[in-house]
């Protein structure tokens, strides 16, 4: 069986290695060096999380990050590629669980940073699995928002939360996983419904 987690993680060492430290993505403010290093950090520095319950320690996950955005551009995707046996986030346990749609947004994120992009072909596996994902993060997503939807993937079976949806939410799988984990802005994803229900969905902060 494929490990797709595997797969992304060596398709965005490449392509950070192409583009450079310095190129755009789509996590605001962030350079290819700055999304490298919070992949790294993720996996090698668990404690860096620690800010994320603990307000006191709001900063400290920054501070770490940033001091391994600091390590020359080459040694931190080295540290990318490979990720540490022991990482509670990467190790071949929890790999493909863990890591498949985190690679494959981040690759993404790379991918579309300069606006110049085209939706990748995926295959029928990564749809499949990319779509288990997106059921479980769409459902939570229009929860909190208050709204009903259908979402069809392209080539998969449809979902909703309700017998009479609100709005229609239809895309490729590899679109829906990035509409709904706050890249709305920069996939192909159609939204029928009322203009103020659409305007809601592509401008909330959706996602982990």
């Amino acid at each position: 069986m494929t490990n797709y987690a595997r797969v992304e993680r060596d398709l965005l060492a490449d392509l950070l290695l192409s583009a450079g430290p310095d190129a755009p993505t789509l996590c605001e403010g962030w350079t290819t060096r700055d999304l490298a290093a919070h992949i790294v950090v993720r996996e090698r520095r668990p404690d860096s999380a620690a800010g994320m319950v603990i307000k006191p320690l709001a900063g400290y996950g920054e501070r770490v990050r940033l001091a391994r955005a600091a390590l020359p551009y080459e040694e931190l995707i080295a540290q990318l590629r490979t990720p540490p046996m022991w990482s509670p986030v990467s190790n071949p346990l929890v790999d493909p669980l863990a890591n498949t749609m985190e690679m494959f947004i981040h690759h993404e994120d790379v991918r579309r940073g300069d606006g110049q992009w085209e939706p990748r072909v995926l295959g029928e596996a990564m749809d499949a699995t990319l779509w288990g994902n997106v059921k479980l993060l769409s459902r939570a997503a229009l929860k909190r928002l208050g709204i009903t939807a259908e979402i069809q993937a392209t080539g998969l079976s449809a979902v909703r939360n309700s017998a009479d949806p609100q709005v229609r939410i239809t895309g490729d799988a590899g679109e829906l996983a990035l509409f709904f984990f706050g890249r709305q802005r920069a996939t192909r994803v159609t939204v029928e419904g009322s203009p103020e229900l659409e305007e809601r969905i592509r401008t909330a902060r959706l996602g982990l």
